[in-house]
């Protein structure tokens, strides 16, 4: 929490006015952010000054992770986040690669575990890292990347946190995370949520302790229609101790996360919280 404020309150403090031109809105920004979560000792990164939706992004990941190109396949697993930039986004309903309503294209997890080769054939990125790390094989390329720059166009969105890069060091698995954009007050605690939740799950599939995620942001920002309730609601707020995540111990393999694992497979104790913050949404 202490980090999380302390980007809120630089960005205020340091920030620059930037116009963002696909949205027509102004941002206050800032360049290059480090943040880490422990999760070795289960410090699980929510938000505590306002009411986090960590079921929402628990389910958006477990639909990256199964490559999900369909707001409705996140919808039916309770996620609710894709909906607009499938249906409502303006240059992606202008495309012709969009395919049907709620087509998202080839973002994120189609790119995880179908990255299409030149021969047409697909690489299940995923799988690859996966198989490595259980036989204890580290290459210095355990990587997954949802960027893809000849696919932009076949996406209704660019990806924000597009790479994620795991590190064994002996039984010890450590990632790195990687974003290019993120919008603080609404997705930073839906990114922190990926990257603890992505790192201690693939800790459990793979038999090895989890240690710390690494959370590297280019470009962090606050839009101007945020930046009231932030700066006089939630900065006034107290800070509560960070709750921690079990996840069901059944989950052994990837199959799993395919085949039956949901939302309910993940529990969070002792999350104390203030009450809900509505951020205004900018498609």
């Amino acid at each position: 929490m202490k980090s999380y404020l302390d980007l809120c309150k630089k960005i205020i403090n340091e920030g620059q006015w930037i116009k963002n031109n696909r949205t027509g809105m102004r941002c206050l920004t800032i360049i290059n952010v480090d943040l880490e979560y422990d999760v070795k000792n289960n410090h699980f990164p929510l938000i505590t000054t306002r009411k986090s939706f960590y079921k929402t992004a628990i389910a958006e990941l477990i639909g990256y992770l199964r490559g999900y190109d369909s707001a409705a396949q996140f919808r039916k697993i309770g996620c609710n986040t894709w909906n607009a930039n499938a249906n409502k986004n303006k240059a992606w309903l202008k495309n012709p690669n969009r395919k049907y309503k709620d087509d998202m294209g080839r973002v994120y997890g189609v790119q995880g575990r179908k990255w299409q080769r030149v021969d047409g054939t697909k690489y299940d990125q995923l799988k690859k890292v996966i198989n490595n790390l259980k036989n204890g094989i580290d290459d210095r390329a355990e990587i997954i990347t949802f960027f893809n720059p000849g696919e932009i166009e076949l996406g209704c969105l660019r990806p924000c946190m597009h790479t994620h890069t795991f590190s064994l060091l002996k039984d010890t698995l450590y990632l790195t995370s990687y974003q290019r954009s993120c919008d603080v007050p609404i997705g930073l605690n839906f990114n922190q949520v990926h990257c603890f939740v992505l790192l201690m799950l693939m800790a459990q599939l793979t038999n090895h302790k989890a240690g710390k995620a690494y959370h590297k942001i280019v470009n962090a920002h606050i839009y101007e229609n945020q930046l009231d309730l932030l700066q006089n609601i939630q900065l006034k707020r107290n800070p509560l101790p960070l709750p921690s995540l079990i996840i069901n111990p059944k989950i052994k393999k990837l199959e799993d996360i395919e085949n039956w694992v949901t939302v309910n497979d993940f529990s969070v104790q002792n999350y104390k919280h203030h009450e809900i913050i509505k951020y205004p949404f900018t498609i």
